[in-house]
């Protein structure tokens, strides 16, 4: 490219304007978000933008719409490599945060944003990671009862909570293929309160028909303000609603070779528990009673991921674990 463009030759310097979008970004936000509810959340907010494009965004907000709301920022400084971790808002990078969470008391609450801030990530006090699956669930809920209607999109990897209380309250619960261009897709055939991934990345069609993690991080402070309770105990809520317990984890295994899917259509009992069906609208899911394994190839890395979901932390290591050796065995 920069062979082609010495080729024609000296540029003339000519005229140029900046572009500030910032404050129309803001009144967008402002259209959407409640801020009576936003302004009852009386505790701190943490921002680790990991050195990305989201530095200052929340704080400069609040200090647009004038909300006496304090942010504390975790890594605001823009870093080329993103203070030497990968910008994913998971638990492995987030041991900064985590740390600064561990000694921090309701209802303070940090959110993490990635390079580009289109995906999110909770620590709650206490330093517990709060995962995609769980802001998922207690955004739908809770928007559900402010009685914004619609069908809650979400993707193959997403948890069966939002499932089960969309038979419980009434909306309908749509499964995409991984890839939030899927998701998209069903934001712009209508009738969609939101949509979400398990990387963290939330949509909300009112607002774009695209993810935007500053825009998530917002709505869950409104939550915890509207409702004088935590994600956690949000998140509780909704559990006890549908009569099953939460617990996630994800592998990543490399790839020597292209995996093989079809040695993976017949599901087999796995942790002592007995496969009731399998599904394949993206990768190999092995169904259970009490929870799911999903593997899939990576679309962007020469690895296989294997997605679990159960009832409790201990039954889905058990999960990984066998999961593991048997991908490693095929």
């Amino acid at each position: 490219m920069e062979t082609l463009l010495l080729k024609k030759g000296p540029f003339k310097e000519r005229p140029y304007k900046l572009l500030e979008l910032k404050e129309e970004y803001f009144r967008a936000l402002a259209s959407v978000v409640d801020l009576e509810r936003v302004a009852r959340f009386h505790g701190v907010l943490y921002h680790d933008s990991m050195g990305g494009a989201g530095g200052g965004f929340l704080r400069e907000f609040f200090r647009y719409v004038d909300l006496p709301i304090e942010v504390r920022p975790i890594r605001e400084e823009p870093h080329p490599l993103f203070h030497g971790v990968n910008p994913e808002p998971i638990p492995s990078n987030l041991g900064v945060t985590q740390e600064i969470m561990a000694s921090v008391e309701p209802p303070s609450v940090a959110v993490a944003t990635d390079g580009d801030a289109d995906r999110v990530g909770v620590v709650l006090p206490g330093g517990r990671f709060f995962n995609p699956h769980q802001v998922l669930c207690v955004l739908a809920f809770y928007r559900h009862s402010k009685g914004l209607k619609g069908r809650v999109v979400k993707n193959f990897a997403v948890t069966w909570l939002l499932d089960r209380l969309g038979e419980r309250l009434g909306f309908r619960v749509t499964t995409t293929p991984i890839g939030f261009k899927w998701i998209k897709g069903e934001f712009l055939k209508g009738d969609v309160s939101l949509g979400g991934e398990e990387s963290g990345g939330i949509g909300f069609p009112e607002h774009l028909p695209e993810r935007d993690g500053i825009l998530a991080s917002l709505l869950l402070l409104e939550s915890i303000g509207a409702t004088a309770s935590g994600p956690a105990e949000q998140f509780k809520e909704v559990e006890k609603l549908v009569g099953f317990t939460h617990a996630y984890d994800r592998l990543d295994l490399p790839l020597e070779r292209p995996l093989d899917l079809s040695r993976l259509l017949e599901p087999r009992p796995l942790a002592g528990l007995v496969p009731v069906g399998v599904d394949t609208l993206d990768g190999v899911k092995w169904l259970y009673s009490d929870g799911w394994v999903l593997f899939r190839a990576s679309g962007t890395e020469p690895v296989v991921r294997i997605y679990v979901e159960a009832r409790s932390p201990d039954l889905v290591r058990a999960l990984l674990r066998e999961s593991r050796a048997f991908v490693e065995g095929v």
